[in-house]
């Protein structure tokens, strides 16, 4: 079974068992999240939400909460002796999909 999940603002393809990193959810670690923003799922026939699917949801177990690695991000204009640098570690969620239910 596929489905196409949105969370975070984004939208994943998904499939029982996969891990998948996702904008920081509020959960702790070993918790089951319900993710009900289910826009499309296929099993033998494929099923299209407008926008989404009525009563299908996804179980997802939180793994882990973590940060990305550090990005640099820089200011700078030539000429003038500008030069700003600063870093950013954005926090996400990696879960794992338990089922989903259509």
């Amino acid at each position: 079974m596929l489905a196409v999940i949105k969370t975070g603002g984004k939208q994943y393809i998904v499939k029982e068992n996969d891990k998948l990193k996702v904008e920081k959810l509020e959960a702790n670690e070993g918790d089951t999240v319900k993710l009900s923003d289910v826009l499309l799922v296929a099993d033998k026939e494929i099923k299209i939400g407008m926008p989404q699917i009525e009563g299908a949801y996804v179980e997802a177990k939180v793994v882990r909460q973590a940060k990305a690695k550090k990005i640099r991000v820089v200011k700078f204009k030539s000429k003038v002796r500008y030069l700003r640098t600063r870093g950013h570690r954005q926090p996400f969620t990696e879960i794992q999909i338990v089922k989903i239910v259509a």
